[in-house]
């Protein structure tokens, strides 16, 4: 599997500068005035362990990790964390995201503007597509929701084609149905908790097929060529936050 890199924008109290994410659908990865941070989602990305800036700021002592709490404080310019991830800023990137329509796969771009903040960072989604763009909600909560909302303005025969929308997919944390194999990763995962992305759970075991795959949790924009529609998703049906029903059937969430 090839990683897929976004162009984008870093901006808080300090200022603004180009950045560039990667993803390998499971973990992001992001290099921010010369110091790597990573994480599972947007709201938990932390400072690499270990890694010296290039403007030649030390490391923490040791290789430990930075403060979980207040000011991260390399050379170039002070970051702000809550619970050890980053926070008190925006990041603003665009990425491409492949569509069916009336059943031809497409390339759109999907805009992505977040204000982490420490409390109900804010998301907002923008997906173009021949011209027209199609937005959620200004202050849309975590990535699930804020694709259901785009989703649920395309025009008929426009369908996203992301694990959001697969078939195999369900939230997380999950009762796995006895059918199943578990995700390969929930079992490292604490607690019952739906973070902002990378909260969907995989059951690509479950395929049959050896190839492009991303057993265990995954994020809601991430493609894999083993994508199967889930028709539920698409036409609205089944879509709260309780249940997600796909091609294997109901995955009961279980209650957060």
């Amino acid at each position: 599997m090839t990683d897929e890199s976004w162009a984008g924008w870093y901006r808080d109290r300090d200022g603004s500068e180009a950045v560039v994410l990667t993803t390998d659908g499971q973990q992001l990865r992001i290099r921010i005035r010369g110091v790597d941070f990573e994480g599972e989602s947007f709201d938990r990305l932390v400072p690499v362990a270990g890694t010296a800036p290039e403007s030649g700021a030390p490391a923490p002592a040791d290789g430990a990790s930075s403060p979980a709490e207040g000011t991260f404080s390399p050379a170039d310019g002070a970051f702000s964390l809550a619970d050890g991830a980053l926070t008190d800023c925006v990041l603003e990137w665009d990425l491409p995201l492949p569509v069916r329509v009336d059943g031809t796969l497409r390339q759109a771009t999907l805009g992505c503007l977040l204000s982490l903040r420490r409390v109900d960072p804010d998301l907002h989604l923008a997906l173009h597509l021949d011209g027209a763009v199609y937005e959620s909600a200004r202050a849309e909560s975590d990535f699930a929701a804020a694709l259901r909302a785009v989703q649920r303005i395309l025009p008929d025969g426009v369908r996203l084609q992301t694990c959001i929308a697969c078939a195999f997919s369900a939230p997380f944390p999950l009762q796995v149905p006895a059918q199943l194999p578990a995700p390969a990763s929930s079992a490292s995962v604490p607690g019952p908790r739906r973070g902002l992305s990378g909260s969907l759970a995989c059951s690509g075991e479950a395929k049959g097929a050896p190839g492009d795959r991303r057993t265990g949790l995954v994020q809601e924009v991430w493609s894999c060529r083993e994508f199967e529609g889930s028709p539920s998703w698409a036409t609205g049906t089944g879509t709260g936050a309780d249940t997600h029903t796909g091609h294997r059937g109901a995955f009961p969430l279980e209650s957060v």
